[in-house]
């Protein structure tokens, strides 16, 4: 399981030895040390030895051995401690030139050159032991810090566990490491071994290595690398489990809202008009009636089924804005043109003051026909029975449309949430039905899906200014213009 995260690039690998691997230099090389170091120890005490005793200087033979055995470990630091005991006797302990030894004294510190080449041989090998298994360590920490990163931080699983499988292998420098979810078999050929990576009770994940690794390596990868690797997988298999239920939960918990407002609306607004309709209906079968009231009962009739239809039209609007259906059939249209007819299909007395040649605009002509119906038909609502101004203009690389009412304006609370489905803002006017509140949801729904942005301005006392804008883009020369 593997967020570009975000995600993220990928740090060169470490220039220190490869985890697991501790691998030496080439013997030879240690072997060529060591010539190179006695001999050069030895040219050092005949250069020396006229300023103080020979024997005195058999300490520099210790120098070639610490190096060798520091990088090649003990037994070829004893080889080479025997080398310098073999020159030192050779060249400097009489009689020189033959492997024997005349003094007993130079017996005695010839044993005691050995045992102190040989302490200090293992005290070096023990040293270097001690740090690359410190360096194997820390590399494993290194990785261990490197997979939380990655694992914990979210993302696609697919691409955590193919960005695990390829920090493992770095670290172990093994090649094709995969790292799969869930419990996968070794497979019949034998050429991959499995080692299933377990949270309790079940297999999180499963390893895959080729087969026939060195036991030293199979070893500490199975104490020190899988624990870590299981531990982190289990969490981040137990957060992405997690995040799914907090999803989920937010997911229901907006249903919910989202239920409790329609079914709100369908009681205030659905039932309002239903029940104007099933009373006039029954008083139009009454004998009794006039011309007059028969009249009057059937224009309500029609007027209660006409506010039925624009609370199920903005529903089914809505419906589909929210469930992403609302494609815009985009196609270039005169901004004046769809003014003119929203303001026909909203009624209400409106004033225009728009430039001439503007521009036009990529939208679908019958969304914006939809919006600006909604937005006039509010102004006209909320105008306090004064006329509704549209204007329209250029300001820099866009076009912008103001939608003015004088009324009594819009809280500063309100107009953040103004655009929401089912928030009614703002005080109740008992002389007209309230909204269903999905009037002004809608059109932000329509302007943004064409391309444009919508947001209000507006003081209380001094009435609201709707600000719709699109970017004005270039026309191709063959794209006519359609008659007004």
């Amino acid at each position: 399981m593997d967020r570009p995260a975000a995600p993220t690039s990928t740090p060169p690998p470490s220039p220190t030895p490869r985890l697991l691997s501790a691998q030496r230099p080439p013997a030879r090389f240690g072997l060529a040390v060591a010539v190179l170091g006695v001999a050069g120890c030895t040219l050092a005490v005949a250069a020396l030895r006229g300023l103080t005793p020979a024997a005195s200087l058999s300490v520099l033979y210790i120098l070639p051995v610490l190096l060798v055995a520091t990088s090649w470990g003990l037994v070829l630091a004893l080889a080479t401690a025997i080398g310098s005991a073999l020159a030192f006797n050779l060249f400097f302990l009489p009689p020189t030139g033959r492997l024997t030894v005349a003094d007993d004294r130079n017996v005695a510190a010839l044993g005691t050159f050995m045992v102190v080449a040989f302490v200090t041989s293992r005290v070096a090998d023990l040293a270097r032991a001690r740090a690359a298994e410190a360096e194997a360590r820390r590399q494993e920490a290194d990785l261990a810090a490197e997979l939380a990163r990655g694992l914990l931080a979210g993302g696609d699983p697919g691409d955590l566990l193919r960005t695990a499988s390829r920090r493992v292998a770095e670290a172990l420098a093994v090649p094709a490491v995969t790292l799969e979810r869930g419990e996968v078999p070794a497979g019949a050929d034998g050429r991959r071994e499995a080692f299933p990576l377990r949270d309790s009770e079940r297999t999180v994940a499963t390893l895959l290595l080729p087969a026939g690794l060195d036991p030293a390596l199979r070893t500490r990868l199975v104490a020190h690398v899988l624990p870590s690797l299981e531990a982190l997988l289990a969490a981040a298999l137990e957060r992405d489990a997690l995040q799914a239920e907090v999803v989920e939960t937010q997911a229901l918990r907006r249903s919910d809202v989202v239920k409790t407002a329609i079914l709100r609306a369908v009681s205030h607004d659905l039932r309002s008009p239903l029940t104007g309709i099933l009373t006039a209906g029954t008083a139009l079968g009454s004998a009794s009636l006039g011309p007059e009231d028969r009249e009057a009962l059937a224009a309500g009739v029609v007027a209660d089924a006409e506010r039925l239809s624009h609370v199920v039209d903005n529903l089914l609007d809505l419906s589909r804005l929210e469930a992403g259906t609302a494609a815009p059939r985009t196609d270039w249209c005169a901004i004046d043109e769809v003014l003119h007819t929203a303001a026909e299909q909203a009624g209400g007395d409106v004033r225009f003051a728009l430039d001439a040649d503007l521009p036009l605009v990529r939208a679908d002509p019958a969304q914006l026909e939809r919006a600006f119906t909604n937005l006039i038909a509010n102004a006209d609502v909320h105008g306090a029975g004064r006329p509704v101004s549209v204007r329209a203009r250029v300001v820099g690389a866009r076009l912008v449309v103001r939608i003015v009412d004088r009324g009594p304006g819009i809280p500063a609370a309100d107009q953040a949430r103004i655009f929401e489905p089912f928030f009614r803002g703002g005080p109740r006017d008992p002389a007209r039905p309230a909204g269903s509140g999905l009037g002004l949801a809608i059109v932000r729904g329509f302007v943004e899906a064409n391309g444009g942005e919508v947001g209000v301005e507006s003081l209380p006392g001094q009435g609201s200014s709707f600000v719709v804008t699109f970017p004005v883009a270039p026309v191709p020369q063959d794209t006519a213009r359609r008659p007004a």
